[in-house]
Order: C-alpha cells, then sequence, then structure tokens
C-alpha cells in the first residue's frame, strides 16, 4: 500500500537533494509513541519507502507537489495515515528539513500488477551491494575490488545486480511473511537507463555517499509466485537502504 500526499509549500525555498535522511526522520516522528515506534533502532530491514518530492524544482508559495511512501505493512500505512490526517486537519505545518509544506490531500493506494505485460520502472535510485565473498564469481575487476563489498556499477557484470537484487528481494519477503518461498526467476527482462548516480546523504551530521542506478523491468507473463513477490518490492522498495527511499518502485500502464 501507499499514501499518495498533496504538499503545499509555505514560502519559497530551494529543492534539498539531501532529503533523504530528513524524510526518513519525518516519518519516524510520525511514528512516535505508536507501535512501530521501534523501527528506528531496529537493524534489519524497516519495510518501507518513499518517492522524493515531485515534481522536483525549487518551491515556490502553494505551488502543489506530492510525495508517496509506500510499505507492505498495512498497519503501519494505517498509523501514518491517521496522524497525517490529524496534522491536516489542525493545519499544522510540516517540515522536511528546511522545507516547510501543509498537506493539502491524502489519498491511499493500493497497486495491483496484470498478470500479463507489465512494466516497473525505479523513480529513485537502486542501491546494490555485491558482498567481497563474490567478487571473483561476477569477475568484479581487481582495481574497483574494496574490503567488505562494493556498489554496484555498469562496469560490473548486469548478472551481478539482477541475481544481487533478487536475493535481496527474498530475504525482505522471507523475513517479513515469517516463512521461506522457493522461486525459480523473479526478473524477465530488464534495461539500465541511468547510473552510477551517486547520492550524498547526511546522517547524523555526516555526509556518506550511496551509488544506485535507474532500471526498467519488463514481464510478458506473471505466475502468481512472482506477483506475489514483486507487489511486495514495490511496497517494500528494491535493493538496499529503502527506509532512506532508495528502490522506490513505480508501475508503468501500458
Amino acid at each position: 500500500m501507499r499514501i499518495l500526499l498533496s504538499l503545499s509549500p509555505t514560502k519559497k525555498f530551494v529543492y534539498d537533494l539531501k532529503y533523504y535522511y530528513k524524510t526518513q526522520g519525518f516519518i519516524y516522528s510520525l511514528l512516535k509513541n505508536s507501535e512501530f515506534s521501534i523501527l528506528h533502532d531496529k537493524k534489519s530491514y524497516k519495510f518501507f519507502c518513499f518517492s522524493n518530492i515531485f515534481p522536483i524544482r525549487d518551491f515556490k508559495e502553494k505551488d502543489e507537489r506530492y510525495i508517496l511512501i509506500s510499505s507492505p505493512n498495512e498497519n503501519l500505512i494505517k498509523v501514518l495515515t491517521e496522524k497525517l490526517k490529524e496534522i491536516m486537519e489542525k493545519e499544522i505545518y510540516i517540515h522536511i528539513g528546511e522545507m516547510e509544506f501543509k498537506i493539502s490531500h491524502i489519498k491511499i493506494l493500493k497497486l495491483k500488477l496484470n498478470s500479463k505485460n507489465c512494466r516497473l520502472i525505479s523513480a529513485t535510485p537502486i542501491i546494490i551491494r555485491i558482498p567481497e565473498k563474490n567478487y571473483e564469481k561476477y569477475n568484479i575487476p581487481k582495481e574497483y575490488r574494496k574490503r567488505r563489498f562494493v556498489y554496484w556499477r555498469p562496469q560490473y557484470s548486469f548478472e551481478a545486480f539482477v541475481k544481487q537484487l533478487e536475493e535481496n528481494l527474498i530475504k525482505k519477503y522471507e523475513e517479513f511473511y515469517k516463512k521461506s518461498i522457493e522461486i525459480d526467476r523473479i526478473f524477465e527482462m530488464f534495461r539500465f537507463l541511468k547510473g552510477p548516480i551517486v547520492s550524498h546523504v547526511i546522517i547524523n551530521g555526516k555526509e556518506q555517499k550511496f551509488i544506485g542506478s535507474i532500471w526498467e523491468f519488463w514481464f510478458s507473463y506473471l505466475n502468481e509466485k512472482q506477483k506475489k513477490m514483486l507487489e511486495f518490492g514495490i511496497d517494500a522498495g528494491f535493493g538496499e537502504r529503502n527506509s532512506l527511499g532508495f528502490g522506490f518502485m513505480n508501475i508503468i500502464n501500458r
């Protein structure tokens, strides 16, 4: 499920391209004093994601913008929605870093994939790390190898990206549903669109760099397992660092 928020800027200000951590903090503030307040300190997957604020351009007063927040956890979406409605009804301004908005509309969306001829695109960069143990397996060039892991880049094998993406999605799915799943393949056809994209994220006052890429995925036919897995991924996010807004996915209707 996902929440579509319509936001009305309260004044003129510059679009903050380092919004990731600030938006995550805004979501945590909405979950405070709820059953999901522990997510802030949880070490494993947090099962939510969010888009950038779009359209991407500097803000003018009352120039309406939008942001999507997604999660496979319907209770989490319910808690966020109730809190956001309370803020909207009381006409409280919200802050994402220095950006200030008034919530003008809230809409709940439940996306479903078609079994035939569906297409997905990443709205924010997908981050995939290749662990050191797989360097030989995927022929990672020696000059790029680092201790522990490297971020996937287009200089590396496309197989490495897809395999790591599938493994990550399966691990998240199994942790969320607390059961194992056997699936032959998830992805059918894919197209690399852009990358590497280096995102600068300020976390606890320190700048960290995350390297991701933009992709498109096509499916001529989805079986039930694929469909369920991908619908989960659309809500949870593809790849890593989803709770910072990376790997947010959209369905493209033909």
